[in-house]
């Protein structure tokens, strides 16, 4: 699950999920729900893979992210679907979805970047929990 919060100029993401793998699942679909606001009419018709390997696991979603947005940006794609792999601090995943298409997709916010202030990724005591801050 996530939610959207509004933080100054910025806006912000809100996940959890039960284990690492579906938070970080949650996050990427989170992010493209800023992105596009209709991702009910993307079809998980194209595939693009990932590898990020960071030194916590703040900069790991952090990257994550990043690499998502950069996706977005440079080959137009709409990811709705992930699977996701991680050990210990090494994220393999794949992303699918389709093409940008601005007759189908709406546009949302236009996001210039993942920040790390207000970064956090934590366990809790019913699965995981965090909060990234976009910069619009």
């Amino acid at each position: 699950m996530y939610e959207v919060f509004e933080h100054t100029a910025d806006v912000g993401l809100r996940v959890r999920a039960g284990d690492l793998k579906g938070l970080f699942a949650e996050a990427g679909r989170g992010l493209f729900s800023l992105l596009v606001e209709n991702l009910d009419v993307v079809r998980p018709v194209a595939e693009m893979s990932f590898k990020v390997e960071a030194g916590d696991l703040e900069d790991l979603l952090h990257d994550w992210l990043g690499e998502l947005l950069y996706a977005f940006e440079s080959k137009k794609l709409v990811l709705v679907e992930f699977e996701v792999k991680i050990e210990g601090l090494k994220l393999w995943a794949k992303g699918s979805g389709e093409k940008l298409d601005e007759r189908k997709h709406q546009l949302g916010q236009e996001i210039k970047a993942i920040t790390y202030h207000g970064l956090v990724v934590r366990r809790e005591a019913e699965g995981w929990m965090a909060e990234v801050i976009v910069d619009l």
